[in-house]
């Protein structure tokens, strides 16, 4: 068993492994239902980070900065793969969320019309309305700048050039889609309930 610090100070015991979604469905079923990432020491994760030792955690909903982040880095991930339907042979930059949404950097030939824009958005709905998982998985430096190059993505190639050497490289998948990316995300895209470009 592992001792978990709640936010309030109170501790609970779980098995250790326990994924942080778990951690919140024993507190209350209304938490887990609006959970979209936990806090552990300090390191926001996903709802599904497994807890192997004692921690402090909490749990984090859109109303923290960090439930904010979580979603809108998402949203943006919803973004990049609407647009890689619509525009195969856009390049990926990076999207990250910031303090009042999220944004992607996209290498195309000709920059985004609002027609553009609100075909974009029919994509992102019918992406969030399949309501794909997020996976994240790793791979070693060498297979991650294949992968990648596979992908015909060089601005992710030069990205994972600049990690240091042992840096852990994660992707996360929804879908037919997959993104360089340290995360944390939601569970799935379906959680997202509004957005607008």
């Amino acid at each position: 068993m592992i001792k978990v610090t709640l936010k309030d100070g109170s501790i609970k015991e779980y098995e250790k492994g326990t994924t942080i979604i778990e951690a919140a469905r024993g507190i209350s079923e209304g938490l887990a239902r609006v959970a979209l990432a936990g806090e552990v020491d300090g390191e926001v994760k996903d709802l599904n980070y497994k807890l192997e030792k004692d921690c402090k955690l909490n749990i984090l909903t859109f109303d923290t900065d960090g439930g904010k982040d979580a979603y809108r880095h998402t949203t943006s991930h919803v973004l990049a793969q609407a647009v890689k339907r619509l525009y195969p042979e856009a390049k990926l930059a990076i999207g990250p969320s910031i303090e009042n949404g999220f944004y992607y950097d996209f290498d195309v030939e000709n920059p985004f019309s609002s027609e553009d824009l609100a075909k974009i958005e029919a994509e992102m709905s019918k992406i969030i309305k399949s309501d794909y998982l997020l996976e994240r998985f790793t791979l070693p430096r060498d297979e991650a700048l294949a992968f990648m190059k596979e992908r015909n993505e060089p601005y992710k190639v030069e990205l994972i050039s600049e990690l240091p050497e042992g840096e852990e490289i994660s992707f996360y998948k929804q879908g037919d889609f997959v993104d360089l990316c340290a995360g944390p995300h939601l569970p799935s895209t379906g959680k997202i309930k509004a957005f607008k470009l």
